[in-house]
């Protein structure tokens, strides 16, 4: 949540350690899909309101009747599979049917969400002469040296 106060100061680049712990001395796979749904979160929360006569349902107003309800207006219906947020780890279900479907923790939900995520991953297009010429690079600098693995 450090984040939040760069974006209510209106911040123009952040440079954020998605996934770091202790400082970016390390690293975890379920700590960035976590900080990724909380960035997910903060720009929904951001996304300027949309006004106009679709948006404000006046038509969908008119056409329930006092005591009734809205579930079954074409408005509705029409906006409802879209209209909300689909957060990727948060669990919004009830405590008993969180609790049916196995009690994982968001660390849990995370773990499974970067998993399949990185055996569904096909790597960009690249063009074969860039890709030899990368190749190429990372392997000189490998013989230049550097720091030694330990």
């Amino acid at each position: 949540m450090s984040l939040w106060g760069a974006v209510m100061g209106h911040a123009n680049i952040v440079l954020h350690g998605a996934g770091w712990l202790e400082g970016g001395l390390c690293a975890s796979f379920e700590k960035f899909v976590l900080d990724v749904e909380m960035l997910q979160m903060m720009a929904e929360f951001l996304r300027p309101i949309e006004v106009n006569e679709a948006t404000l349902g006046l038509d969908a107003i008119r056409e329930v009747e006092p005591g009734g309800h809205f579930f079954g207006a074409a408005h509705t219906l029409e906006r409802y599979e879209t209209a909300f947020y689909a957060p990727l780890v948060s669990d919004w279900r009830n405590y008993e049917t969180w609790e049916e479907g196995g009690s994982l923790t968001a660390t849990e939900r995370a773990h499974t969400i970067y998993k399949r995520v990185l055996a569904e991953f096909e790597p960009p297009p690249l063009d074969p002469a860039i890709k030899d010429e990368l190749e190429d690079f990372v392997a000189r600098r490998k013989r230049e040296g550097g720091v030694k693995a330990a």
